[in-house]
């Protein structure tokens, strides 16, 4: 049986007219190199996470650039009336976090990423931590995925989605109008670990390679130098 690899007609028009005039509303963008997202084939957009705003302008941005994102998200979602119905639509990949089950999204991405889509993946897991919000550490599930499936890495950062919609707050800030800034960087190289079992040093170490790429993007967005250690919050 075929897979999908977008909504339906009736869903992706929904969605779009929906997010494409909301997120024109309410941000001014700043979109960087967006000319860097292939435009077909199986690709992992990895992404830093600070607000839960974030999703849907990145999405946004993905999609002007030629991609509908396959985005992962908690399986509670789908257990919402109504909510559960429309992400589903929608091609959202359900995790189950903290269980056993949580092996199967990853199963069911690498399937996506051979149909060609565009899984859109937080390394982090969560919104960032990390008190100047810089990437933290991330999670190894996306490198796992990479070297499984040899699908690229893209790495995209963004700034702003936290002004509008600071992170653990409902209601977000209208005014003054915030700028959404996006940058993407060439696929990470991870050919040093391609062939190498995947023990858990290896996984940490392709992790660490992606997270890097993303914070140098962010760096560039920010104008700041990140710091030299990323945010641990399993050591804090």
């Amino acid at each position: 049986m075929s897979r999908p690899t977008r909504p339906s007609r009736f869903w992706e028009t929904l969605a779009v007219v929906i997010v494409k005039p909301l997120s024109k509303l309410l941000i001014k963008r700043d979109w960087r190199h967006g000319e860097r997202v292939p435009r077909t084939g199986g690709v992992i957009i990895a992404a830093n996470h600070l607000s839960w705003s974030d999703p849907i302008l990145l999405s946004h941005f993905l999609y002007n650039n030629g991609r509908w994102p396959v985005i992962l998200a908690k399986a509670a979602l789908f257990r919402v009336p109504l909510l559960g119905h429309a992400v589903r639509s929608l091609c959202v990949i359900p995790v189950e976090r903290g269980s056993n089950e949580a092996a199967k999204s990853l199963h069911t991405a690498e399937e996506r990423l051979r149909d060609g889509c565009a899984i859109f993946f937080y390394p982090e897991g969560t919104c960032t931590r990390d008190p100047g919000l810089w990437p933290m550490v991330g999670k190894t599930g996306v490198a796992r995925l990479a070297l499984q499936s040899g699908a690229p890495v893209i790495p995209v950062a963004h700034w702003g989605a936290q002004e509008l919609l600071p992170y653990g707050e409902k209601r977000p800030r209208l005014f003054p109008r915030k700028t959404f800034r996006v940058s993407v960087g060439p696929p990470v190289d991870l050919s040093r670990h391609i062939g190498r079992p995947p023990h858990a040093e290896v996984l940490r170490e392709a992790t660490a390679d992606i997270m890097a790429a993303i914070t140098a993007q962010l760096a560039e967005l920010r104008g700041e130098k990140a710091p030299e250690t990323p945010y641990d919050p399993a050591g804090r």
